[in-house]
């Protein structure tokens, strides 16, 4: 009777406290600017939290930035309300972020592209010049020009991360292979000027690129349709944009955002949720290239080859790929 009793009492208490968690379960996501529709950063976030929610039927809240001056307010409402897990994506979230997260530390906060040092905030950095090398690698097989392009969104350490390993993948296969580099701008407009994006892109094609890569969020979609419009290739980011032009993408840099937006929403919800800094490259499949119906026929089994012991010996740690944000240098160019 005492055993029965005390299960008893175990399963109450367990219930209580899962009844308990649940009620604090409330996920939101804040988007950058860009909107989560921009078919790149942003909506690789969109994914995450969309998955998560078919998965388990739990809805989340959501908002898109539409200025700086919005970034704490909104965060800050949403650990007001009592949204918890609370994830930002966006390095241009960090000082929003400092500030609310240490208002409120019984919520658990995740930030995507920004390290905050804080017993309540999750960190999510991604190693973008791993990935960046392999699509670079593949930009100078596909050349036939010798000369491929790049186009950046804004002018940040983040962005010339992408370019460096960019260039250093094409000069692996091409030492003399000419690498034309563009940024759209120096504020947050530049994540969403597919104008611009475009203008750039023709650019570089006039000069000779025939592959043109772009880290420009919104705006690439100005890239990706220039590039398709001129005869030359495109490479994606972060999304797998290779369905916006099917055969005229060559691949996609994944960064999988999405992934990190999931995992953060469901550890919370399994109570699992932890702080600190997580750095996602290739040995952790936080980065890659996309290989799908639309780009297969671009990629040669010598590319695929190529690439993929690439990949194996920057894993291995054989090729070490240059990380721009360590001293703001690329010994490449």
């Amino acid at each position: 009777m005492k055993i029965v009793t005390a299960l008893l009492g175990a399963a109450v208490a367990f219930a209580a406290t899962t009844a308990a968690f649940a009620q604090d379960f409330k996920p939101a996501v804040i988007f950058d600017l860009g909107g989560k529709f921009d078919r790149s950063f942003n909506q690789a976030s969109f994914e995450g939290a969309e998955r998560f929610k078919e998965e388990f039927g739990v809805d989340y809240r959501e908002f898109e930035i539409q200025s700086d001056a919005q970034r704490e307010q909104a965060l800050r409402r949403f650990a007001q309300q009592g949204n918890n897990p609370i994830v930002v994506a966006g390095f241009a979230q960090a000082s929003a972020m400092e500030a609310v997260a240490a208002e409120f530390p019984d919520t658990d906060f995740t930030i995507i592209d920004a390290v905050i040092d804080l017993p309540n905030v999750r960190s999510v950095v991604f190693k973008e010049h791993e990935g960046s090398y392999l699509v670079g690698m593949l930009a100078a097989m596909a050349s036939e020009s010798g000369t491929v392009g790049f186009v950046g969104g804004m002018d940040i350490g983040l962005i010339r991360k992408f370019a460096c390993g960019y260039v250093q993948g094409v000069k692996a296969v091409n030492p003399d292979a000419t690498v034309i580099q563009n940024m759209t701008g120096t504020t947050g407009a530049a994540w969403n000027d597919p104008v611009k994006g475009g203008e750039l892109a023709r650019n570089q094609i006039d000069q000779g690129a025939d592959v043109v890569y772009h880290a420009a969020g919104g705006t690439g979609r100005g890239v990706l349709q220039a590039a398709a419009d001129n005869g030359a290739l495109g490479i994606g980011v972060d999304s797998n944009q290779n369905y916006l032009h099917p055969g005229e993408v060559l691949t996609s840099m994944l960064k999988r955002v999405d992934v990190a937006v999931y995992d953060a929403f469901k550890d919370a919800q399994d109570g699992n949720f932890s702080a600190g800094v997580q750095v996602l490259g290739l040995a952790e499949n936080g980065v890659g290239y996309a290989v799908d119906e639309n780009n297969e026929d671009l990629l040669t089994d010598e590319m695929k080859t190529a690439v993929e012991d690439a990949k194996a010996k920057i894993i291995s740690g054989e090729i070490e790929v240059h990380d721009y944000t360590t001293d703001d240098s690329c010994p490449v160019s």
